[in-house]
């Protein structure tokens, strides 16, 4: 036989053999028939290329070439091979730029495809998609790195964005293999691609967790002059001018263009924020918007809780604050008005711009996560400030409450700016919950002053006639009440239709005309506010209340003393106060004025007109000639009477210096001239000597002496004495 033709029938026997093998083999062969029957044809005809995919690490380690579902691959992948070995012997080198390039194409092409046409026959899954899979698994094997992973920050720039554009493109080689999901032949490609990518999200979620918690937290610069108690909305502008400009040492230079502000962040750096940016597109690119945002979420949560302990505001339950000392609880009010007013004036504006500066491509995204972020926050505050309002009421906490009060006014004022449309008028209605409840406190607490002004029936009288406690307390408070004067009138008029708690001080009051204002206070043109009403029915109440505690006195002079501290301290502090004295009108302070006037009348009268009649001249001339027994009785008189008054009112007490000078004054006035025109008129009836001595104890000199020694408290105690 022609060894030509013995080739040829050798051949075509083969490829019959091939063939029929091909038609009656199972399209998933198993393992066993593999090894029983092997096909030397197809181990001969495997190209180099196909020795390479083949020997590619997978999940599980190395490509099985046998099994159900692996051995379709392996022979699609032989096919391939055989293909390859007739069209190019050479293998395709395993660079990660060709590659790219071809992957490239390939999703190029796949959205030109109709996948879910029925004629439409899906090609096979090119070899380059494996191979790309391996090395960019490879890649990610090389920055994770065991025990020593390369950080993020340790790349170079270029690499970094390689990866990032590796990883975009696997994504897009994801959603083109996807589309032919219902092919059996792409679901290991899929799966494969799949687990790749999980593989780069995971490194990159990891990465980006780890930038974003390396935050600085530096707030003192931005309160130094913004956040304390009393600073105000209009000031807004100026405090966010300074905090910004603080923080120039810690960030980047920026474009002449923009306002410094608009290109700083809470924490981080531009550079930063820029690959927070590219990370976060990254993943919700990938399928991994969730963990995006979660990863965020807990980081800057982690952040605005460290900047407001920081600031000084701690969370507590509302039974913790229940329990918590007054004294103590006052300095935790004060830390939180400073938290409060640096999230509404600085935090919550940067934690916006942060937000839309990461989720630049997904503003939706941005606005959800600032408003949970920032709503979080703010209950928290909104929960101390009403625990606060449900504490017991006192009068010492009114001021505080006032505080709190007037920041979260503020707060309504501003919050259309900070929040969303949704997250703004959530936080507004429980702002206005919360200002609600701590109005009715501190209506309650005004009423209950009033009332415990009434109830103090205090017998024990004060010493010397002194200005009493009372006084001092009542006068020093409204003082403090009155420069709240607007934000009170807000919360009366909020409030001027709740009932009165204490029937035994409100059955009787007219909360628009106050029966001790009806004839000092209301004109016929006005109507006294709510507010005015309360602070003129709390002056009556402690006039009528020292009026009662003056009648403690026996000695109707003492009282008159009394009476005269108390109304000369009251009016002293309401003219050295604008905001009470513009409150309580120049007519309510002309009627206390004229009662002073009163009180020092009959002072004077009951004291030293007594002291006077001992001078009357009446009496004294009989037939032309001095009655001296008369004379000797008036002289005696006096003496002991004017040292009766010297040694009893020098105990006394006259605190206002000009009050005490005014008085010794008059009182010299009044005394001296009588007496050196009664001592010159009658000292010569006494003989010269020890008649004169034992009559004429004192000279006017003295007398003026002994005035000038009246109300300095500083003889006998007066309790040794009675009164």
């Amino acid at each position: 036989m022609d060894p030509e033709k013995v080739t040829q029938t050798s051949d075509q026997t083969i490829s019959n053999d091939d063939d029929k093998q091909q038609e009656n083999s199972d399209p998933l062969p198993l393992k066993d028939e593999t090894e029983t029957n092997p096909s030397p044809t197809a181990d001969e005809a495997k190209s180099a290329e196909a020795e390479i995919v083949e020997e590619l690490p997978t999940e599980d380690g190395v490509i099985k070439t046998t099994g159900d579902d692996d051995g379709a691959k392996t022979d699609d992948i032989q096919q391939d091979g055989e293909e390859a070995k007739v069209e190019d012997p050479s293998p395709l080198p395993p660079d990660l730029g060709k590659v790219s390039e071809e992957i490239d194409q390939f999703i190029s092409d796949s959205s030109n495809l109709k996948g879910d046409d029925h004629e439409f026959k899906p090609p096979d899954v090119p070899v380059f998609v494996e191979q790309f899979a391996v090395l960019v698994e490879a890649k990610i094997e090389d920055y994770e790195g065991g025990d020593a992973p390369i950080k993020w920050s340790q790349l170079p720039q270029e690499e970094a964005t390689s990866f990032l554009d590796i990883v975009d493109r696997i994504s897009k080689l994801l959603t083109s293999l996807s589309q032919f999901s219902s092919e059996y032949k792409y679901a290991y490609s899929i799966s494969r691609v799949d687990g790749v990518l999980q593989r780069a999200m995971s490194y990159i979620e990891e990465e980006y967790k780890s930038i974003l918690y390396e935050y600085k937290i530096n707030p003192d610069s931005d309160i130094n002059n913004s956040d304390t108690p009393s600073a105000k909305p209009n000031k807004e502008a100026d405090n966010s001018s300074s905090s910004d400009t603080n923080q120039d040492a810690e960030q980047d230079s920026v474009p002449e263009s923009k306002p410094p502000e608009e290109n700083k962040f809470p924490g981080y750096s531009e550079e930063i924020v820029t690959t927070l940016n590219k990370f976060s597109k990254a993943l919700i690119a990938g399928g991994y918007e969730s963990e995006c945002c979660q990863v965020y979420f807990f980081a800057r949560r982690k952040a605005l809780e460290e900047s407001l302990h920081k600031l000084g505001f701690e969370k507590y339950s509302i039974d913790d604050v229940q329990k918590m000392n007054w004294d103590l609880l006052e300095g935790e009010v004060t830390g939180w008005i400073v938290a409060f007013r640096h999230c509404t004036n600085v935090l919550f504006s940067n934690e916006s711009k942060l937000a839309n500066a990461v989720f630049a491509d997904q503003p939706s995204i941005a606005d959800t996560i600032f408003s949970n972020l920032s709503r979080g926050m703010m209950m928290q505050l909104f929960n101390f400030a009403e625990a606060v309002s449900m504490t017991k009421r006192a009068a010492e906490k009114l001021f505080k409450f006032l505080d709190i009060y007037e920041t979260l006014c503020d707060f309504l004022l501003l919050a259309d700016k900070i929040f969303p449309a949704s997250c703004a008028d959530e936080l507004k209605a429980e702002a206005t919950l919360t200002r609600s409840r701590l109005g009715e406190s501190m209506v309650s607490i005004f009423s209950e002053l009033e009332n415990s002004i009434q109830a103090d029936s205090n017998k024990t009288p004060v010493p010397g006639g002194a200005v009493h406690p009372l006084t001092r307390y009542i006068m020093n408070y409204l003082k403090y009440v009155a420069e709240y004067r607007d934000t009170l009138e807000q919360v009366f008029k909020e409030h001027q239709m709740i009932e009165r708690a204490d029937s035994t001080t409100g059955s009787d009051f007219d909360c628009q005309n106050p029966q001790g204002a009806q004839n000092n206070h209301q004109t016929s043109s006005n109507k006294l506010s709510p507010f005015e009403t309360h602070m003129i029915k709390v002056m009556d109440l402690l006039d009528a209340n020292l009026e009662g505690k003056s009648r403690l006195y026996k000695d109707t002079s003492l009282s008159s003393i009394f009476m005269m501290n108390n109304g000369r301290y009251i009016l002293q502090k309401i003219k050295g106060s604008p905001e009470i004295n513009s409150l309580m009108g120049d007519q309510w302070y002309r009627k206390r004025s004229s009662d002073l006037r009163q009180y020092h009348k009959t002072y004077q009268r009951e004291t030293w007109g007594k002291l006077l009649q001992c001078l009357n001249h009446e009496g004294l001339n009989v037939h032309g000639k001095v009655n001296k027994p008369i004379l000797k009785e008036r002289f005696k008189s006096f003496n002991a009477l004017f040292d009766e008054i010297h040694k009893t009112q020098s105990g006394w007490v006259i605190s206002d210096e000009q009050l005490q000078s005014e008085l010794r004054v008059s009182i010299s006035n009044m005394v001296i001239p009588a007496y050196r025109s009664f001592l010159g008129r009658f000292s010569q009836t006494f003989t010269p000597g020890r008649q004169t001595e034992k009559y004429v104890k004192f000279q006017p000199e003295e007398i003026e002496t002994y005035i000038d020694e009246l109300f300095d408290g500083n003889t006998t105690p007066w309790g040794k004495k009675k009164l």
